[in-house]
């Protein structure tokens, strides 16, 4: 499902700001980190290789690849939200954000060098059989071969030449950046997700039990109520909850706890009136339970060891699920769709 705000596509204009921004944050990442070669002390040669060639060329082949992709990767978001169907729409932000920070920590650093590799063959590929489809088992010429073998060999060589200060960018990534905002992550996490929740109450008294997924796909004019007064009230909500759990208020676990009933009364009431009324509507019991789980791990456990672990990994698996159901939909998507 397409969304727009005023004529402007979402999911293009997410693509756009991402073909400006990966680049960008590319050569950050060489500024600021203090890659050395394992080869050589020499500060000019380290200089040339670490500051300007290699981000010159990791950026270059994320640009190509995202320009490449660009039609895919706006028909993937768009695709998104049929795909993610089991997940309430009120939580979709919730577990896309959590998703999104483990993709910018994570996955796009590690894949850098093979995007890189992958994009200069492509480039040398198209420019020699002039196609603008992808790849295909067509036979291809002797020349074509050597040339993307040849065009492979500089981002290969950039791969090799940081390789080993790669590994250790996973690991400053994770001390130095995952574990001591995991605490903030997890508390902003949770007042968000308890925001949603009563947002999602509020939305399903006004409407006598009518989810507001349902709403939005089957019944649009039984809303009775402004979605853009319970946004307001839930971002207001969501501050109000961030003040009190950064300052360690107890009054916070009283909404914590009304954040996880909810979550559960939502939950059912969203699966029996959405049955009655369309036989062919996805109830979001599997969306809600993660939320529950996520949401109890802190409140029905009195092991505070085991309750850590299991936020840690709810926070992980529903980030990862988001990035697998996101890759496996951009692989299977139709080039009719394109």
């Amino acid at each position: 499902m397409t969304r727009e705000v005023k004529g402007i596509i979402l999911s293009r204009l997410i693509i756009f700001i991402t073909i400006i921004l990966v680049p960008i944050s590319i050569f950050l990442i060489f500024i600021l980190v203090d890659f050395r070669l394992w080869f050589t002390d020499n500060r000019v040669i380290t200089f040339w290789v670490i500051k300007v060639l290699c981000p010159l060329v990791f950026s270059v082949a994320w640009f190509f690849f995202l320009v490449l992709f660009a039609n895919r990767f706006s028909e993937t978001i768009d695709s998104m939200d049929k795909v993610v169907g089991v997940v309430p729409l009120r939580l979709k932000f919730f577990f896309g954000l959590n998703a999104l920070f483990i993709l910018l920590i994570f996955v796009f650093p590690l894949i850098t060098p093979l995007i890189a590799i992958l994009s200069f063959a492509s480039m040398a590929w198209r420019l020699t059989t002039f196609r603008k489809k992808s790849w295909d088992e067509s036979d291809v010429s002797v020349f074509t071969k050597f040339l993307m073998v040849a065009a492979s060999i500089l981002p290969i060589f950039c791969t090799i030449c940081i390789i080993p200060e790669y590994f250790r960018l996973a690991l400053f990534l994770w001390n130095r950046i995952w574990l001591p905002l995991l605490e903030y992550i997890y508390i902003t996490s949770y007042c968000l997700c308890t925001a949603l929740a009563i947002g999602s109450f509020f939305i399903l008294i006004a409407n006598k039990g009518v989810s507001e997924y349902e709403q939005i796909y089957y019944h649009p004019d039984e809303l009775k109520v402004n979605l853009t007064y319970i946004k307001v009230f839930e971002f207001f909500l969501f501050l109000f909850f961030l003040f009190l759990a950064l300052l360690s208020l107890d009054l916070i676990l009283l909404f914590y706890y009304a954040g996880f009933v909810i979550v559960a009364i939502v939950s059912i009431v969203n699966f029996i009136s959405g049955r009655r009324r369309n036989r062919k509507f996805k109830g979001h019991v599997l969306g809600y339970l993660l939320a529950a789980v996520f949401m109890g791990s802190n409140l029905l456990l009195f092991n505070e060891a085991l309750a850590e672990v299991i936020q840690l990994w709810s926070l992980v698996i529903s980030a990862a699920l988001f990035i697998l159901v996101f890759f496996i939909t951009f692989f299977k998507i139709e080039e009719s769709e394109l």
